[in-house]
């Protein structure tokens, strides 16, 4: 979606006008967040954070993360052209884009989410993007916090009002004047020098705790089976 966007917008000459219009469209949601003071508190202390989040809600998590500009979140963009575009799209919203990705440069999109969380304390992971298959943790994640001693912390975003895209993920749009919780999980510690059955463990519970607390937020709002 957020793709189709950017490709719009280069086309027609007005991605200044596009991320103007998300930033718009974000203040007229309801939006409230759970559990952010850990998120702070870590940030403050010097701590570096991964934000892990499914990529079906990169759009509805959007009026909680621009609030987090001040720590210039580093976010993952495809090197592909399109990535170009999107990476001018997100930078214009406060992020810091890094080129790479999990289908094309995924090695080199880790090398470099590495050195720049050397540098800076936050970074946000879209766990199963680009192309899925959805709620399927890659590996990435937690491989780059072992390599950089950050913390990662899933975000779960619920909406109570929304659309679906037929996409692979089902992406979802947050219908205006509805309400986007984001809650915040405590932080997972990923320890070093851990071995490739060790990894694969830790990953694999990750994804069943994100995807069984993302649909017990979800059900609150009446919905199931979204992710």
């Amino acid at each position: 979606m957020i793709k189709k966007l950017s490709q719009l917008a280069v086309n027609y000459k007005f991605l200044p006008f596009l991320s103007g219009v998300v930033r718009l469209y974000a203040a007229l949601l309801r939006s409230s967040a759970v559990n952010e003071h850990s998120l702070i508190e870590q940030l403050e202390r010097g701590h570096k954070v991964i934000l892990a989040l499914w990529h079906q809600r990169i759009l509805a998590v959007m009026p909680h993360a621009i609030r987090y500009g001040r720590y210039a979140p580093g976010v993952m963009i495809s090197q592909s052209r399109d990535g170009e575009m999107i990476a001018d799209f997100y930078s214009r919203l406060g992020f810091q884009p890094v080129r790479g990705s999990s289908s094309r440069g995924g090695k080199e999109g880790l090398r470099s989410m590495i050195h720049y969380l050397e540098k800076h304390p936050l970074a946000v992971h879209v766990v199963d993007g680009p192309r899925g298959p959805v709620g399927e943790i890659k590996e990435g994640l937690v491989s780059l916090a072992e390599h950089t001693g950050a913390s990662i912390m899933p975000i779960y975003v619920s909406v109570s009002r929304l659309w679906t895209v037929r996409s692979w993920d089902r992406f979802i749009i947050p219908q205006p004047g509805s309400m986007v919780v984001a809650r915040l999980d405590e932080p997972i510690i990923v320890p070093s020098g851990l071995s490739y059955r060790e990894r694969e463990k830790l990953r694999s519970s990750i994804e069943a705790r994100m995807r069984e607390n993302q649909r017990q937020d979800d059900a609150l709002f009446g919905h199931y089976g979204l992710i």
